[in-house]
């Protein structure tokens, strides 16, 4: 060791002048600002980030302030509000969007009720074997090819599939929801449910057992408990994973295509449609209505502290 050091420091005395002090000068501003390291090591990702994502959404907003010459078809860049106001003008873009809009919503709700009993048993109750046994079966389905279980989804509650099977086998009417909201609406609950568990799980883990026990001295019954105290701590970790759930099934448009019927139009679907006809100006005005959707969404959650549970 001692020898090594001694190279090190013969070989530092080598160095040529310049570039010794340009080191030292650079370890010295490293250590007396240590954000100028941190901003060192940020530099690289921050750089791709802005010129492959905000670059990208700043020309979808430029874009949609063009126009399309309906003569040729081209792609005039002509400045004008007029995508947005056909849009607002027009019940059917207005149906699309809060139809969408409301799915997404009750997609949420409904993985915010499935997701808050089992983070809880898994926060909880659960112990090491059996929490490592839920993780790996609310993980597993994510390994598996996102077309794969729509499709499978859509197999199971097909005029003849497996639901309405067992429906005929005790008595019961067929339900015959395939190719409906009803199946988009079970469908985006199932494929977007591990996003809702984890931060719920992780919101609920970090509750202090002190806090249960102060409440129950308190004379608090279960459900009081709850209320007050486990609902007000979770909360910051239901919001976290409801932006998960809510934004993705704003900008999905495979599930809608594949289970959903004729009245199943999403905003994704019918951006996709607009920009393979050529249209991108009013594809690109239509794209921005989910992303104020998510800006206002996000600044809720904000709110809400669920930024510390992601």
């Amino acid at each position: 060791m001692a020898a090594s050091l001694d190279t090190a420091e013969r070989l530092s005395h080598r160095e040529p002048g310049r570039l010794r002090a340009a080191r030292l000068g650079l370890s010295g501003l490293f250590w007396r600002h240590p954000w100028a390291k941190a901003l060192l090591l940020l530099a690289p990702p921050l750089l791709a980030f802005v010129l492959v994502y905000v670059a990208s959404l700043v020309a979808l907003f430029l874009s949609s302030f063009w126009t399309v010459n309906p003569l040729t078809t081209e792609i005039q860049h002509i400045w004008n509000v007029g995508n947005y106001t056909s849009l607002w003008d027009s019940s059917v873009f207005r149906t699309v969007t809060f139809r969408t809009v409301g799915i997404a919503a009750a997609v949420t709700f409904t993985d915010a009720v499935l997701a808050f009993p089992l983070g809880y048993f898994m926060a909880r109750i659960a112990g090491g074997r059996s929490r490592a046994f839920i993780f790996v079966a609310v993980l597993l389905p994510l390994w598996s090819s996102y077309l794969v279980r729509v499709y499978i989804w859509r197999l199971i509650l097909d005029d003849k599939g497996v639901l309405n099977w067992a429906l005929g086998k005790a008595g019961l009417p067929a339900a015959n929801i395939g190719y409906s909201n009803w199946a988009v609406w079970l469908i985006f609950a199932y494929v977007w449910l591990p996003f809702m568990i984890l931060p719920v799980y992780g919101a609920l883990e970090r509750i202090p057992d002190s806090y249960l026990e102060a409440s129950r001295d308190l004379g608090a019954g279960a459900w009081t408990t709850f209320r007050r105290v486990v609902l007000p701590l979770a909360l910051p970790g239901v919001v976290a994973g409801s932006i998960f759930t809510f934004s993705l099934t704003l900008g999905d448009y495979v599930t809608p295509l594949l289970a959903g019927g004729t009245n199943s139009q999403f905003i994704g679907n019918v951006v996709y449609s607009q920009i393979g006809s050529g249209d991108v100006p009013s594809a690109a005005a239509f794209a921005a209505v989910p992303l104020a959707v998510m800006a206002v969404y996000l600044l809720i959650a904000r709110k809400l502290g669920a930024f510390e549970a992601i």
